[in-house]
């Protein structure tokens, strides 16, 4: 036996020594090495028993909650109702209640993620087109100044149409057309609030084009009038009359007691022309067929 095995099977020796002294010399107290490991502290797990409360009374708790304006409150109860009661009315009652209590509570995001779950799961229901409401409302109230992005305006006027193509007679349509003028009015102030920052910078091409934005898509809006104005004095700086005798040309049609057209037309006189449409100009076919505006001071 070399030296080395000898001083091997002494220490195991002196530790299996040690370690049934510290079980007590005996293993009966020490059936496992987990007694003594710090990493093995294994716990036998105990199930929580939540109790079965009726929907009925998780449905009323929320609506006392909303009552008191305690709105994160409501949408949880509505939230807890959901999970014990899954696939069930109460279940879809309560997520339409966590839709609103959310958008009650200036929780917009939520309320959004609530209504389009429920617009997914119950698309044909009879409260379909208020949670419609909700999701549209939820981007509504969340548009921004026109210097910032308008993505949000965006959506809200996407879902607001929505709601009127999809709903037409429900009684959340008619206050839908009125937003969906407003958030048009807002994407339209911002288009021409980047046209003016490029005719600024002399970048007529660029102005030119989100002015056109405002003349294609949001003719109705309170920004058309100043789009054409706009409109005549890019083209005037690139030379191309025809076109800015077209823009006040229609600028006047439409708005002939406006000052935007009274700019327009000052502007072009300088120039030695006077308005004059041409009915194969894009701005032209652009209000061929859309209903006169109004007769509007700028």
């Amino acid at each position: 036996m070399s030296f080395a095995k000898a001083y091997f099977d002494v220490k195991s020796a002196v530790f299996r020594a040690v370690l049934i002294g510290a079980c007590g010399i005996t293993l009966a107290g020490c059936d496992t090495l987990s007694s003594i490991n710090p990493f093995d502290r294994s716990e036998t797990y105990k199930p929580e028993i939540v109790a079965d409360v009726p929907g009925e009374q998780l449905y009323n708790d929320g609506l006392a909650r909303i009552q008191n304006k305690d709105y994160e409150r409501a949408a949880k109860k509505f939230g807890d109702l959901e999970k014990q009661h899954p696939q069930s009315e109460w279940s879809r009652k309560a997520l339409i209640m966590t839709a609103y209590a959310n958008y009650e509570g200036g929780l917009y995001d939520d309320a959004a993620v609530a209504a389009k779950r429920y617009l997914t799961q119950y698309p044909a229901t009879s409260d379909a087109a208020y949670a419609q409401y909700i999701l549209a409302m939820s981007y509504y109230n969340q548009i921004p100044d026109i210097t910032r992005d308008q993505e949000t305006s965006e959506r809200a006027l996407g879902t607001l149409q929505d709601l009127v193509e999809r709903y037409p007679t429900s009684e959340y349509a008619k206050d839908a057309k009125e937003k969906i003028q407003v958030a048009r009015d807002q994407l339209a102030g911002k288009e021409v609030e980047i046209g003016r920052f490029y005719l600024q910078k002399r970048n007529y091409p660029g102005a030119i084009n989100r002015f056109r934005v405002v003349v294609s898509r949001y003719q109705t809006t309170r920004h058309v009038e100043e789009a054409l104005e706009r409109l005549a004095e890019a083209y005037m700086s690139m030379g191309i009359v025809g076109e800015a005798q077209t823009a006040a040309a229609v600028l006047g049609h439409n708005f002939p007691d406006s000052q935007w057209y009274k700019d327009a037309y000052s502007l072009l006189a300088k120039g030695g022309v006077e308005p004059r449409e041409d009915s194969e100009s894009w701005i032209s076919k652009a209000f061929r067929g859309v209903p006169q505006v109004g007769q509007r001071a700028g």
